[in-house]
Parts: C-alpha cells; sequence; structure tokens
C-alpha cells in the first residue's frame, strides 16, 4: 500500500509538472503599447497578432500629462513601446525611460518619404548618434483660407494681419504655438527660444492681431461651427489636415497653403522604452506599422497624415517647409502673457 501510495505521488507530480510547463508552452506573450486616439486600429492589432502570435495590451491616451504619468508607472515597466511627439520625447531621454532603437531591425523605414528618413533633419529624433524615435505620423499647421472671400492663395501667415482681413480670421486657442507662428512672421530663424527683446517683439505683434480676430477655436468642430456662422476668410490651421476634413464635410469651399516661411508641424512617433522585456516585439510592432496597410488605415479611416510614400496626403507636398515642435523656453510666460492678449480678444459663441 505504501509503495502504491508513492506511486501515485509521483504520478501526480509528473503530471502536474507537464501540466506547467504545457501552460507556460501555450502561454502568449504580451505587448503592451500606450498611444493616441486612431493610431493603432483593430484591423491592425489583429494582424500583428496573428503573425507574431501575440497579444496586444493598449492603452489610450488623451494628453501629453497623462501620458508622463502612465509612462512612469512602475519605473517604466508597465509598458513596452508609445506614441509620443518630438518635442515630448525629450524628457522621456532625459530621465532613461526610453532607450534607443536598432533601425536596422525595422526594414520597412524604406517605406517612408525621404523627410522622415532622413532623421538627423528632425529635431528631438536623435541624441548622441543615436536614434530614439521613428516618426509616425504627423500635422503641419498651414493656412485655410476661404475661396469665396479671399480671391487668391495667400503665401504667408503674415496675411492674417491684413488690414482687408478686419474681423474675419479665426484662430487656435494656444499660446505656445501662436507665439511661435508669431515669431516666424517676424523672420525669427530660433521661434522656440525667443529672448526677451524677441519675445517683447512678439507680444506687439500678437496684440496688434487683435482687430482682425473674429473669435477663437479649440478643436476643429468649434472652428467649423465659427466659420459658418462668421465671415471668416482665414484659419490658423492648428489641427491641419484633420481640420480640412471636418471642414471639406461641412461642404464649406476652401484652400489650404503651407506659407513661405514654413508651417509649425508636430510629429509623433514610436519609441521603446528602457525596461522593455523584448525590444524585438516592440521594433516588430513599429516595422508593422511602417507597412501601405497601417498608412492606408491611418489616412482614410482617420484622416490623419502619414510619413509614408505611398499615403502622402493631398494637401501637402514634400517640399513645403515644416518646422518640428520643439520645447520652448518658458511656457508659463507664454501662457501668461496669451491670457492677457486673449481677454480682449472677441471670442464668440455659434
Amino acid at each position: 500500500m505504501q509503495t502504491h501510495r508513492r506511486c501515485l505521488l509521483k504520478y501526480s507530480l509528473a503530471l502536474w509538472v507537464a501540466l506547467l510547463v504545457c501552460t507556460a508552452a501555450g502561454a502568449t506573450e504580451s505587448l503592451r503599447i500606450l498611444s493616441w486616439p486612431g493610431y493603432a486600429s483593430p484591423e491592425q492589432i489583429k494582424a500583428f497578432e496573428n503573425q507574431h502570435h501575440v497579444n496586444v495590451e493598449l492603452t489610450v491616451v488623451n494628453s501629453d500629462d497623462e501620458l508622463w504619468d502612465l509612462a512612469r508607472k512602475d519605473d517604466g515597466r508597465a509598458f513596452d513601446l508609445m506614441a509620443v511627439n518630438t518635442a515630448e520625447l525629450q524628457r522621456y531621454i532625459d530621465v532613461e525611460l526610453v532607450s534607443p532603437i536598432r533601425t536596422q531591425s525595422i526594414p520597412n523605414l524604406a517605406n517612408q518619404l525621404s523627410r522622415f528618413a532622413q532623421r538627423k533633419n528632425i529635431p528631438g529624433l536623435m541624441r548622441g548618434g543615436a536614434t530614439y524615435a521613428i516618426p509616425y505620423t504627423y500635422s503641419a499647421m498651414g493656412l485655410i483660407y476661404n475661396r469665396k472671400l479671399v480671391s487668391q492663395p495667400p503665401t504667408s501667415m503674415t496675411a492674417m494681419w491684413e488690414a482687408r482681413y478686419k474681423g474675419k480670421v479665426l484662430i487656435f486657442n494656444g499660446s505656445a504655438h501662436n507665439f511661435s507662428l508669431t515669431a516666424l512672421t517676424l523672420g525669427i530663424r530660433t521661434p522656440f527660444a525667443l529672448n526677451n527683446a524677441q519675445f517683447n517683439k512678439v507680444v506687439e505683434r500678437l496684440t496688434a492681431l487683435r482687430a482682425n480676430v473674429a473669435g477663437t477655436y479649440s478643436s476643429p468642430e468649434e472652428a467649423v461651427a465659427l466659420f459658418n456662422d462668421k465671415q471668416i476668410a482665414l484659419i490658423y490651421a492648428n489641427y491641419g489636415d484633420q481640420q480640412i476634413r471636418a471642414l471639406d464635410k461641412a461642404g464649406a469651399d476652401i484652400g489650404y497653403v503651407i506659407p513661405r516661411e514654413g508651417a509649425l508641424a508636430w510629429l509623433d512617433c514610436w519609441a521603446i522604452f528602457k525596461r522593455t522585456a523584448d525590444p524585438a516585439l516592440a521594433e516588430a510592432w513599429i516595422n508593422h506599422m511602417l507597412t501601405p496597410a497601417a498608412g492606408r488605415q491611418l489616412t482614410e479611416v482617420q484622416g490623419l497624415s502619414s510619413t509614408l510614400k505611398e499615403t502622402n496626403q493631398p494637401s501637402m507636398r514634400e517640399s513645403d517647409k515644416l518646422i518640428w515642435l520643439e520645447p520652448v523656453e518658458d511656457a508659463h510666460k507664454r501662457a501668461v502673457f496669451w491670457e492677457r492678449i486673449l481677454s480682449t480678444m472677441p471670442r464668440p459663441r455659434p
């Protein structure tokens, strides 16, 4: 009887070990991603899961502050990669939350437009010769004009200051961007790092814009509503292609230009956390999102611009000059002065 019990015990132990091994072998690895709305479609997630036999755990954020808080969770171990703009990326590099990317592991980089393939020319992507992020989607903040009120396409952002457009200009309610674009109209080559003299000139110039401003907006939908309600000739297009699509859907007769001084532009990229358990899998995700199918999903469904050759947005030419966003010299100071200027600007609600 004792021998029989020992045999049963050995058999049970062997079966338990076998089950553990089988369970471990059949376990599915997970890729944990922090991203923005619309950046990763269900179709592309499913295709990646099927190809790599993993689960994709997607966490969607709606602000840079939320991204920052989640990225630092569990000392950077909670996620494997994220979508982040080049200006915000700098603080992640500073605290060593992200690691250099092995670009040789991402062959689909060959699918990108030349302006994005030349990573050394994009501020914030590289540091110390290493690439810390791969461009994915972007928005150029150009100038929208009403064809019924503007006979010739404007060539410069300075058109917003012209007397003939008094009370017919719509601008975005944002301090950092308005200071930077105004600096560009003054010929300042460093719009994100203004010295005191330059800052004062920008304040004076923005103050002079008040007479032309019909209102300010915070979302593409609000801009459409104001456009339909007022005689708007020019709109500073903070949301770029997304804003153009919204106005087109509303039946607006508009045109869009990238001015000769260039347009401010944000660039969102994929970056890999330093403490990811599987850098190769994270790189495989980036490679997957640089396929033509993923690019078409981004542009056709979400109305976002793609960095890929085959999905170039019709509103943009590769030759158009873009000034990628960088951290500004004093965000708080810009906000304080913008509120003072804004307090005397009309802010109608449709």
